[in-house]
Order: structure tokens, then C-alpha cells, then sequence
């Protein structure tokens, strides 16, 4: 009798913060995916084909095509991918509900301030035609009180969001690997120093960082842990 073979999910991505979110997700999970790269600097994510996915133009999103009741299902947001994943295998999300509340909080924490902060410190720092700069002052400093909150988190627990390894972790750590474009001192922030490090070492982590599409590639490349 043959093997039942899964069928890959789709995952339409480029190397961001967000990006790396679905492709440690999906590697740190084990499931079979094949990437499917949007050249966001050449315009990619504006094509029709694209936004049928992807309603606002924003990578990642994923498509599974084994999703509830065996049906496709497409996800975009990459929060809501880190969600729809965790429950789709049941990893990296407790089924306890307080201790799931507790990393809804911090994902909504990332997703709400963390992200969209950090975001706006990569613009005027490094993008912005124009250096304004009050812009550059104001965000870095509300970058800088967004490390000092998660360190104070970090120095009471090993993970952000207790103990145990979660996607909250996986929806932070792709932002916060970037402090120096955001003009932070990480000495500042030890216990996200040591998390950082903790985080970078990990084997799902790595692979998930190493995914990078080729920027003229315009098929599908193929990713299969």
C-alpha cells in the first residue's frame, strides 16, 4: 500500500520580518510547503493574481490545500497564518486557555505596536527619500520603549510569552534580529539579547531565515522539509 503523500502549502512569500514568520512557522511545523516568491521591490505584490490571495497586497499568505473539513483554505496576515498553522498541528500553542491567552496577548502586542512601530523606525531610518528628523527621533524612542517592555517580559520568563517556546516567539523574532536598523543598543536590552540568541539557535529557525528566492525567479520554487 502506498504512502499517503500530503499535499504542499503554498506559501506566497519575500524576505521581510512577516515573511520569515510563515517560513520558520512552517519549518519549525515540518510540513511540506513550496514557495512562491512575490519580488515586492519589482512590484509583485500589485498583480491581479496576487491580490486575489491577498485582498491589501501583503506578504505572506499562504494556501493549504488540505485545510478545515479537507477543503483549500488561503490565510493572509501572518499572525493569523502562526494561528491557523498552531491548530492545524496542534505545536507551538497551548491548549491550556490561559496560557493561550497569553500568547494571543503578545501576538496582538506584536501585531498592534511592536511590528508597525519597528516598521515606521525602518522608513525614516533607512527608506525615507527625505531624513525628518523629528520622525527618526519619535519612533526610535518608541522602538526603544517596545525593547524595554519586552525585556522586562523576558526577564521573568525564558520565552515571550512563558516557558515554553511559542508562536508568539516566532511573531517577534524576526523584527527584533534587526535592532541595529533600528538604532538600538542591545546591550540596553540583555534578557532580548540572550532570547535572540536562544531563538537564532534553533534548527527550524535557521532554515526558516535561510529561505530566500531568487529575485528573478518567476515559477514557483520548492521547499519540502
Amino acid at each position: 500500500m502506498s504512502a499517503v503523500t500530503t499535499p504542499p502549502i503554498d506559501l506566497y512569500y519575500w524576505t521581510t520580518p512577516n515573511g520569515w514568520k510563515a517560513s520558520i512557522m512552517l519549518e519549525e511545523c515540518a510540513l511540506p510547503y513550496r514557495m512562491v516568491p512575490i519580488n515586492i521591490g519589482k512590484g509583485a505584490q500589485t498583480a491581479p493574481d496576487f491580490l486575489a490571495v491577498s485582498p491589501h497586497g501583503k506578504i505572506p499568505v499562504i494556501v493549504d490545500p488540505d485545510g478545515p473539513g479537507g477543503t483549500p483554505i488561503t490565510v493572509f496576515e501572518s499572525n493569523a497564518i502562526l494561528q491557523y498553522l498552531a491548530r492545524k498541528t496542534g505545536l507551538f500553542y497551548p491548549a491550556e486557555e490561559r496560557a493561550r491567552i497569553t500568547v494571543d496577548i503578545w501576538l496582538f502586542w506584536q501585531a498592534a505596536n511592536f511590528g508597525p512601530t519597528l516598521g515606521q523606525t525602518h522608513h525614516f531610518r533607512i527608506y525615507a527619500s527625505e531624513k525628518i528628523p523629528y520622525a527618526i527621533e519619535r519612533f526610535t524612542a518608541a522602538t526603544t520603549k517596545l525593547y524595554a517592555t519586552l525585556d522586562a517580559q523576558l526577564g521573568r520568563h525564558a520565552c515571550v510569552a512563558g516557558d515554553e517556546y511559542t508562536i508568539a516567539d516566532m511573531a517577534i523574532l524576526p523584527w527584533a534580529k534587526l535592532w541595529e536598523r533600528q538604532g538600538q543598543d542591545i546591550t540596553a536590552f540583555p534578557n532580548v539579547a540572550a532570547w535572540i540568541d536562544r531563538m537564532k539557535a534553533r534548527p527550524g529557525v535557521q532554515r526558516g531565515f535561510r529561505l530566500k528566492p531568487d529575485p528573478e525567479e518567476a515559477p514557483p520554487g520548492r521547499r519540502e522539509p
